[in-house]
């Protein structure tokens, strides 16, 4: 029989991963038919996983650059040290259907070297 922390945690998982697997967006919430190509400096990098992410200043707001899986990103040849220091890179990607300033990157160009992230 289970203690009452175990019964407590387990009901707990219960009721919270679904949520957190509803948080992650899917990919279909991009529009894959307007790439987007934009070349600036990123900000606030967070090199972790599910995907990495980033801030860029882009047709005057402030996006989040949706990248990919941190093992994905190093597999590729991409190292956070690569996009970091404020130096411009090239993203290609696709922009958030609903109008929400966010993007998802396919490819990245950063010292005349190109990593698919896809």
């Amino acid at each position: 029989m289970m203690s009452p922390k175990s019964l407590i945690a387990a009901a707990a998982a219960v009721v919270l991963l679904p949520g957190a697997a509803l948080a992650h967006h899917g990919w279909s919430s991009y529009d894959a038919t307007k790439t987007v190509k934009v070349t600036a400096p990123l900000s606030d990098i967070a090199w972790r996983n599910p995907h990495g992410e980033a801030k860029l200043d882009y047709a005057g707001k402030t996006w989040t650059v949706v990248l990919a899986p941190v093992a994905r990103m190093e597999a590729r040849g991409l190292t956070q040290a690569m996009i970091a220091g404020g130096k411009p890179v090239t993203l290609e990607g696709y922009p958030r259907k609903d109008g929400v300033a966010e993007m998802r990157i396919e490819r990245i160009t950063v010292d005349g070297k190109t990593v698919e992230l896809r």
